[in-house]
């Protein structure tokens, strides 16, 4: 059976729905401890490119179920009500998507970023290796 809405419908739907937030808008608020970035990319594009400093990486296939309470697989970082969660992908495709499916099951205080982390690299925006996430986590904990 053919498809009857195809991605980039999905996409262009979810985009006229959610916030989307510039590179340069996340920059300016990234060190707010009331900002928390989430990038939902895959675990082997985070090892082949890295990440933002300071993270939360939330695989986009766990995404609903970390954020419900009801979920054996629950984050309480998401119960935080007074945190904009500020969602990325690659491309912004799956994060918009993402940021739809967040408001739908009743977040309002999520957004994603425009053109996500290709958009975040080309604006020479600060990204860590995987390795220097996991010691800046690490020390978070430690801290």
């Amino acid at each position: 059976m053919p498809i009857t809405k195809g991605f980039q419908t999905l996409v262009d739907e979810a985009m006229s729905q959610v916030t989307t937030l510039s590179v340069a808008e996340v920059q300016a608020r990234v060190a707010d401890p009331a900002v928390q970035i989430v990038d939902i990319r895959d675990p082997r594009e985070l090892e082949r490119d890295g990440t933002v400093p300071g993270a939360l990486l939330a695989p986009r296939g766990m995404l609903e179920f970390w954020v419900d309470p009801a979920s054996p697989y629950f984050k309480p970082v998401f119960a935080d009500e007074g945190k904009q969660f500020v969602l990325f992908c690659g491309a912004g495709w799956r994060s918009a998507l993402a940021t739809k499916t967040l408001q739908d099951m009743g977040m309002t205080n999520v957004a994603h970023i425009d053109g996500g982390f290709a958009a975040w690299k080309k604006a020479g925006a600060p990204t860590v290796s995987m390795e220097q996430h996991k010691a800046e986590s690490a020390a978070r904990k430690g801290a």
